[in-house]
């Protein structure tokens, strides 16, 4: 009998790039077009999750954009399959965990997509690099210019939710809260992520990325990155209030997004208005359309 073929996983081939220290990133990659067209290399779609995230949450993005270009999404240290990082997660630990997945990647150039607390990395990566990056997709990220953010009473209210989410993990009992959100995601990332996307380790992550970020986003207020004007940045937010986000919070983030992209030349902020944080999984269609504009206008393309 023929040997039969094994199945293709809807987020591609994995991969292992290394950091500077030796850490190794798993990451799975689809290839894109096998044709090239246009005067320009097509660049490389990197997906950055949100935190204590994995790059399972971007199997419904991730096939679709790889129609027009190469698509990669990986696990930061400590989540899915990347191994846990002994230092603390600091956000310029992970940008240049970010870039020297890059590194592994090349040649560029990238466009780099980010969900909720990946922003400031992918922003952090390209400061420090950014003769590489042909744009930025923010999805709903996390902004040092959302004031709320600063309130005492949200830091209190995170830090909570936080003690809550590793007692769950502890009983097993995590997965169930997500259940929601896993529906959404093709089998085999539902697999990996009930699999991978709920344990101790993770919960350990968390708490070491959720410290990071804070301290970023104090300092970045006072202390901002350097990005260049000429690189595209789209942000997309959600037009909907939801748990932990209500109305006047929606607000301040959507209005924190629409500075952002205006602090760039070629600058265009979105509304996601049928969904709340979690477009990346209500809306996965308006992202992808989002990352392939950029990639069909971006400028030089």
């Amino acid at each position: 009998m023929p040997r039969q073929q094994e199945a293709v996983h809807t987020q591609g081939t994995p991969g292992t790039a290394h950091t500077r220290d030796g850490r190794e990133l798993f990451y799975m990659e689809l290839p894109g077009p096998a044709t090239e067209t246009g005067p320009a290399p097509r660049p490389t779609v990197v997906f950055e999750a949100g935190m204590a995230a994995s790059r399972s949450f971007w199997a419904l993005i991730q096939p679709q954009v790889a129609e027009w270009a190469r698509a990669v999404a990986y696990d930061r240290s400590g989540l899915g399959r990347s191994p846990a990082d002994i230092e603390p997660r600091t956000l310029e630990r992970m940008a240049d965990d970010l870039n020297d997945l890059l590194d592994h990647l090349e040649p560029g150039p990238f466009i780099l997509v980010a969900h909720s607390g990946g922003g400031p990395i992918v922003r952090a990566a390209t400061a420090a690099k950014p003769d590489r990056i042909a744009g930025l997709v923010l999805a709903d990220a996390t902004d040092e210019g959302c004031e709320p953010l600063f309130d005492p009473k949200f830091r209190r209210m995170e830090r909570i939710a936080h003690r809550a989410s590793v007692l769950l993990a502890r009983l097993g009992l995590l997965k169930l809260l997500y259940r929601g959100q896993l529906a959404a995601l093709p089998p085999d990332a539902k697999a990996d992520m009930r699999a991978e996307g709920f344990t101790n380790t993770v919960m350990r992550t968390r708490g070491a990325e959720l410290h990071g970020l804070v301290a970023a986003t104090n300092r970045l207020r006072h202390d901002p990155l350097d990005l260049p004007r000429d690189i595209p940045v789209t942000t997309i937010s959600g037009a909907l209030a939801d748990t932990g986000m209500p109305e006047k919070f929606r607000a301040a983030v959507n209005a924190s997004h629409r500075d952002r992209a205006e602090r760039s030349a070629h600058g265009r902020h979105v509304l996601a208005r049928e969904s709340g944080h979690a477009l990346i999984l209500t809306e996965p269609d308006l992202v992808a359309a989002e990352i392939r504009r950029l990639l069909d206008h971006r400028p030089g393309g």
